[in-house]
């Protein structure tokens, strides 16, 4: 395949690629833009992300301080906080909003901070970008699997796919392949993170899950156990172990840890929203004193179901006929301390539905922190989950896509190319 002069070739049809070359074609529509994907379809995992809802990103309500600048990016992004500081600087989320919206993409914030389109249908952002991409003349190639980039001179390479005889020859490449994965740079001799899950729910070992399987609790604060890391947020019993967003985001804070300890350790969960053991103490003991004459099994905080509360009852061996006024003091310890620090046997991980989520890629020392190209071979760049940035749910991920497929075509197009 032979191209002309001036052209890009995006190497990933994913997000950060369809996002990037939208944006090049808008700049400068002399440029040939070319978005090759190894898949049968472009755009597939945006089609699924949001069980299929697409949380494209997030209000960052929880992440803008009083003066709205961008504050404690690392609880969103685990690795890349301080890029995307800078990448969010140049497009925030409120200009992905902007962007969307202007395609008649009408958005709705929900009461998480989560933004989906309100249709509550991915494919309206899948078909808006690809109906961009083809308005505005992008060149996009199924079922090319690159296997090698080789590199010119100064400012060209050669790629090699998989189903071509002659290399395919540009004057630029963007890489923007997901899962940390890349062997078709290993001749460029580019500095990798090791690729390693980073959002996935644990399996729990001797614990009552089938018994409260679809049992959640709404605000939970989870530990692992030996580090300092917690997050907070609903928990999910599962028929495995545990799930929903307060394992989700652990999970990612953790996932190197977890990875070094064969995905064994220990969960510490706090039931009670992170309140402290004398605060639980004493909203238990008016608890029990309110209803002094009913059965223990019956009366239990608002916050638990009473199948998960009797659970808790017969782990800390008080009878379920028990009168809550006849509590000894050594059943309210053990209730306080399963409330406040109940410690569960991670023995394993499992993946969070299609979403499934790597950190690792190609190392961000390596490249420019303002224009995502590589530090040593002019002309390459990386975006997206191509490079070692991920973060927790909530639209962050996709966030980072879109601001990073920006910074990209800014750098292409405003660098005089």
């Amino acid at each position: 395949m032979k191209m002309g002069k001036n052209t890009v070739s995006i190497i990933g049809a994913g997000a950060a690629g369809c996002f990037c070359a939208i944006e090049l074609k808008r700049r400068n529509p002399q440029m040939q833009v070319h978005v090759f994907e190894r898949g049968t379809k472009p755009l597939a995992k945006v089609a699924v992300t949001g069980g299929g809802r697409c949380n494209l990103t997030n209000s960052f309500a929880d992440f803008i301080d009083n003066n709205g600048r961008y504050k404690d990016l690392n609880l969103a992004y685990p690795r890349g906080d301080k890029l995307m500081r800078k990448m969010l600087g140049d497009f925030s989320h409120e200009d992905t909003m902007e962007w969307f919206e202007n395609e008649g993409v009408r958005l709705v914030t929900q009461d998480d901070e989560c933004v989906f389109p309100q249709s509550q249908d991915a494919m309206e952002i899948v078909n808006t970008l690809v109906r961009l991409m083809r308005y505005h003349g992008v060149e996009l190639h199924l079922g090319k699997k690159l296997e090698n980039i080789e590199k010119v001179d100064e400012m060209g390479y050669n790629l090699f796919f998989n189903d071509e005889k002659s290399a395919v020859s540009s004057d630029y490449v963007v890489v923007t392949t997901g899962g940390g994965k890349a062997p078709f740079l290993k001749s460029l001799n580019i500095k990798m993170v090791e690729a390693l899950p980073s959002l996935f729910t644990f399996n729990i070992k001797g614990a009552p899950c089938q018994e409260l399987m679809g049992t959640v609790v709404e605000d939970c604060v989870a530990g692992l156990g030996g580090t300092k890391l917690k997050a907070r947020g609903p928990l999910l019993w599962t028929h495995w172990g545990v799930s929903g967003p307060a394992i989700l985001k652990l999970s990612s804070y953790a996932a190197r840890i977890l990875a070094e300890r064969n995905y064994e350790g220990t969960l510490t969960v706090n039931w009670c929203g992170g309140r402290h053991e004398e605060e639980v103490r004493q909203s238990l003991m008016q608890l029990m004193t309110a209803n002094a004459g009913k059965n223990i099994a019956n009366v239990y905080p608002t916050f638990l179901t009473q199948k998960h509360w009797t659970q808790m009852l017969m782990q800390c061996a008080i009878p379920l006929t028990q009168r809550c006024g006849a509590l000894n003091a050594t059943h309210v310890n053990r209730l306080v301390s399963i409330l406040t620090a109940q410690q569960l046997a991670i023995s394993g991980r499992c993946h969070y539905k299609e979403e499934f989520v790597t950190c690792g890629g190609v190392a961000l020392t390596e490249l420019s922190a303002k224009t995502l190209e590589h530090k040593v071979h002019k002309g390459l760049y990386f975006a997206g989950e191509a490079t070692d940035v991920d973060a927790i749910t909530g639209g962050f991920n996709l966030q980072a896509a879109w601001s990073m497929g920006y910074a990209v075509a800014k750098a292409l197009t405003e660098g005089g190319v």
